[in-house]
């Protein structure tokens, strides 16, 4: 630990060189009506933290700049209690899974100035809630199908002969009977549409409607796997390019997602945000940024994460309190959708 005034030099260095991006001299800290010490004991100091790893001294410049190590003292000792900034609302009522995951990241990286990554629920979470089956005209059967994750299926199919409106009745009522909390794309689902003591007619019609439910929950879990990105435009922005070390290999991830989606898994082993700062990072295109991420979901399990990536130099308090307030609003969103998972 830190002497308070340590803590305090060190606490301005990264307050200020995330305000210009530029090394912090002595003189500059002097200018600070906080530090009331003079100039000598603050190169002291400044040395001192030098030695410990939290500061770093470039060869061009007077001035120091916080390393790794010292953003993360600063983040786990120093992150201010109160953030003066209104929470972060969501507008998700009524939206489906798709559109929510989307305004989820769309939102968090306006309000960040970051990139912005939430992952989906997966769709082993999600159930058959309803079947309709629609006689749309005497060869012409809708057939649509409502999950508990909110996606909507439909399919219009047309048979070669007139169907028996009692049959297309029949098959709505023993669908909802055999389906309903069934979860999408378990072995069960396609094992209830298999039923021996059925008779030929019955089961030639249910053959038909098997495409429906073969294809369900493909779409629900969002582009590239489930991972929704917003503002990768930000990370590319002259002021920051300088910052992002390994740009063109960060952007390849972003295509492969699979990375992303492994680096965001350890937001789900904890019940707070988790911060990965530079180095801490495992991918090398990471390490050159920083990860505020925050699992969601009910108490009992985390069905997805959110998260803002960004240089190492960020608004600390900000991400993290835009992080859980985005993470706890999604947590009830998918409370009141999965209520009956």
């Amino acid at each position: 630990m830190l002497t308070p005034r340590q803590e305090l030099v060190l606490g301005k260095v990264v307050a200020r060189f995330r305000e210009t991006g530029l090394p912090v001299g002595s003189k500059n800290l002097a200018a600070d009506p906080d530090v009331t010490f003079g100039p000598s004991t603050i190169r002291s100091e400044l040395s001192q933290l030098e030695e410990l790893g939290l500061l770093n001294h470039p060869h061009t410049s007077a001035g120091r700049v916080p390393t790794d190590a010292g953003h993360r003292y600063f983040v786990d000792h120093l992150l201010p209690a109160v953030v003066d900034a209104p929470p972060v609302e969501l507008e998700l009522v009524q939206r489906e899974v798709d559109e929510a995951m989307r305004v989820t990241s769309e939102t968090l990286s306006a309000v960040t100035d970051l990139l912005a990554v939430v992952t989906a629920p997966p769709v082993s979470t999600a159930t058959v809630r309803h079947v309709e089956v629609l006689l749309l005209q005497p060869r012409t059967v809708m057939v649509v199908v409502i999950t508990s994750a909110g996606e909507v299926a439909k399919r219009v199919l047309t048979f070669p002969q007139p169907v028996d409106p009692g049959l297309a009745a029949w098959s709505k009522e023993y669908l909802n009977e055999r389906l309903a909390g069934i979860g999408l794309g378990a072995r069960m689902l396609r094992a209830r549409l298999d039923d021996p003591g059925l008779g030929p007619t019955e089961r030639g019609f249910l053959d038909a409607l098997r495409p429906v439910f073969d294809g369900l929950g493909e779409g629900s879990a969002g582009p590239g796997g489930g991972v929704y990105i917003s503002g990768a435009a930000r990370l590319m922005h002259e002021s920051r390019a300088s910052e992002v070390a390994h740009l063109d290999a960060l952007l390849e991830e972003l295509e492969r997602r699979a990375t992303i989606l492994h680096v965001l898994r350890a937001a789900l082993q904890t019940p707070d945000v988790v911060v990965r700062i530079g180095a801490e990072n495992p991918v090398p295109a990471l390490r050159s940024l920083t990860v505020v991420a925050a699992g969601y979901g009910p108490p009992q399990r985390k069905l997805g994460s959110v998260s803002v990536i960004g240089p190492v130099r960020m608004d600390y308090p900000q991400a993290i309190r835009a992080v859980r307030d985005v993470a706890f609003q999604l947590s009830r969103y998918v409370e009141e959708l999965y209520e009956n998972v």
